[in-house]
């Protein structure tokens, strides 16, 4: 294990993150909060310690796989430690435990909060809550990439592959620094764009701004204690539903935008089957719901938002979906479960995946029919390799060991099945909202401190697509090579 690229990875962290401090900060002084100096003195010490890290450069800047996962890992813990300290040292979130799960829900982007009273925050509060989720969205590491000019070539990769979401990343990226910045542009300037057209629509800037944050890292942390539903337009709502599924859509579509690929495009299956999925869970909750609203417009709208929100992983509400029919309940969860494309800001077992253990599942069938047969998958066109095939099904065997577990860790905490298996499911898949206590109208405050260690653990193995995290806690990954 490269211990010494690896700690001056998480100086670059401890920096990047002191410096987002100071926009907090900066927003505090701006509504004349008291509490912008704990943004202001936390983020000065930890870009102090950052720069004594960072100050002396690895000889060496080589990683294997191990070193990017236990990398990434590690950072996101620090993060996530960091970003609660101005939330628990201003009495914000009194609790330790509770400043930490919000952090990192922030961070993760699951949007999940232990907040009875959100509006009861300082701005500035607000404001670093809806900055963790554009952090987090695109992840610090790719950021990391796109700053330091050094983490490039095979460092970078093995970076990449720990952070990026989805089954496989490319080895053969040409200049990973550029394309991580390319990444970061499309990101800033879809957030950017959000945000105008928020503002057009009468939104205050401020809301605006952490609207769009939230959306952009699909997180779903709002200002207000109704979420979307205070914004009572649709208009509103609908630029809102439109940015949650563009930020779920995979950003190598909006490259080959950029660089006018549009055949490429075509061949995406997995862009179109996102999209279907959406279309169909749209219109069928449209048809379910329909007698519960003022027409069928509305009935459309509410599906459509919510289908977004959830296959998104942002977690926005309008409504309390609890009194939905079973139905639609249930397609809500199916649809936490899949979660948005890979190379998104999504969270989810990811559309990809879900394909590729689809066709995997067809070849079996043809082998059992035509033995003698040479039989493969194809994705988009493109043959996929053994090790591919093999990782997703691994990882679908870790996913729902993941979620066994959880469910009887957090059943000890005397919840109903329904609250236990999706705040499981709504955590492990960065989702945020669940059913019944957990519900679009409840959040994660009666759960002891258990139950939210078990979820705080659940969002960044989540976010992480669980093998950074559990990589750390083997004793043999940390041994020299």
């Amino acid at each position: 294990m490269n211990k010494r690229t690896i700690l001056y990875i998480l100086g670059w962290v401890l920096f990047v993150e002191g410096l987002a401090m100071q926009t907090a900060a900066f927003v505090g002084v701006w509504y004349r909060e008291d509490n912008f100096r704990y943004f202001l003195y936390t983020g000065l010490a930890m870009i102090a310690v950052g720069l004594v890290i960072i100050i002396k450069k690895p000889k060496k800047f080589f990683m294997q796989r191990r070193d990017g996962f236990a990398a990434t890992a590690l950072a996101w813990i620090v993060l996530s430690f960091g970003g609660a300290l101005p939330l628990w040292l201003s009495g914000s979130i009194p609790s330790f435990t509770d400043a930490l799960f919000e952090s990192i829900s922030g961070f993760t982007t699951t949007g999940a909060t232990i907040l009875n009273d959100i509006e009861a925050l300082d701005n500035c509060m607000l404001f670093w809550r809806a900055l963790s989720h554009f952090l987090g969205g695109m992840g610090v590491i790719v950021f990391l990439l796109a700053l330091i000019p050094k983490l490039g070539g095979n460092a970078g990769i093995n970076l990449m592959k720990a952070e990026s979401t989805g089954p496989d990343v490319d080895k053969s990226i040409p200049k990973l620094r550029s394309y991580a910045m390319l990444l970061y542009g499309i990101y800033i300037g879809l957030t950017v764009i959000e945000t105008v057209l928020l503002m057009f629509g009468g939104m205050y800037f401020f809301d605006a701004v952490t609207t769009a944050f939230s959306t952009a890292g699909t997180g779903g942390f709002a200002c207000y204690n109704a979420s979307m539903a205070y914004f009572n337009s649709y208009y509103l709502q609908g630029v809102v539903s439109v940015f949650m599924l563009l930020f779920g859509v995979n950003f190598y579509v909006y490259i080959l935008i950029l660089t006018r690929k549009i055949k490429q495009i075509l061949k995406l299956e997995e862009l179109w089957i996102y999209l279907g999925i959406i279309a169909f869970s749209t219109l069928t909750i449209t048809i379910n719901i329909v007698n519960m609203c003022s027409s069928t417009f509305d009935a459309f709208h509410r599906s459509f938002f919510y289908v977004n929100s959830i296959m998104s992983s942002t977690g926005f509400a309008i409504e309390d979906t609890n009194v939905w029919p079973s139905y639609s309940k249930a397609l809500i969860v199916l649809l936490t479960c899949i979660g948005a494309c890979a190379g998104s800001t999504g969270g989810g077992f990811k559309v990809s995946r879900v394909l590729i253990l689809l066709k995997e599942a067809r070849k079996e069938f043809r082998i059992i029919v035509h033995p003698h047969t040479v039989q493969y998958v194809k994705v988009s066109g493109k043959k996929l390799t053994h090790e591919v095939t093999r990782n997703v099904s691994v990882y679908l065997i870790i996913y729902i060991v993941f979620v066994f577990v959880s469910t009887i860790l957090i059943s000890l905490n005397g919840f109903d099945f329904t609250t236990n298996l999706t705040s499981v499911l709504a955590t492990l898949n960065n989702t945020g909202p669940g059913f019944a206590i957990v519900g679009s109208a409840g959040n994660y405050s009666g759960f002891n401190i258990f139950s939210k260690i078990v979820f705080c653990f659940n969002m960044i193995a989540g976010r992480l697509e669980l093998y950074p995290l559990l990589l750390i806690f083997m004793p043999s990954a940390w041994r020299k090579y």
